[in-house]
């Protein structure tokens, strides 16, 4: 059992919206982990800003990042992941302008974590995830 946090989140704590005992209320003494796919949205929002002290500042929030446990992409989560991308075509809802969020929700499927996230509708309709939604993120 653990958390997997969206990374929302993570940008929602460095902002100051959120605080870490805010996140700990929720896992308690769980294990919180990080999935490559957080750390490369935030690189991929890094790599747009145009300002130097945000892009300072967000370059600090990716070494933060860095030092909480990384979960591995597998094959077994990339199986995972055409699977659940497929039942949500199948269902009419297409898979493709989320697929950050799904390789997350693959992830947490896969070992069997809850996902802790801002935007529960990204989450709500994918088969067999648990997810928890933090309000005012």
């Amino acid at each position: 059992m653990g958390f997997l946090i969206d990374t929302n989140l993570w940008i929602s704590i460095e902002r100051g919206k959120l605080s870490a005992a805010d996140i700990y209320a929720i896992t308690k003494q769980q294990p919180v982990y990080l999935s490559p796919v957080n750390v490369a949205e935030v690189r991929f929002g890094i790599e747009l800003m145009t300002n130097a002290k945000q892009k300072q500042h967000a370059m600090a929030t990716l070494r933060r990042m860095r030092r909480k446990s990384l979960l591995r992409i597998t094959g077994e989560t990339a199986e995972v992941f055409g699977v659940i991308a497929a039942k949500l075509t199948k269902r009419g809802r297409s898979a493709d302008f989320r697929v950050h969020d799904l390789w997350l929700a693959a992830q947490a499927v896969e070992r069997d974590f809850t996902v802790l996230t801002a935007n529960a509708k990204d989450f709500k309709d994918v088969p067999g995830l648990r997810f928890v939604e933090v309000k005012n993120a």
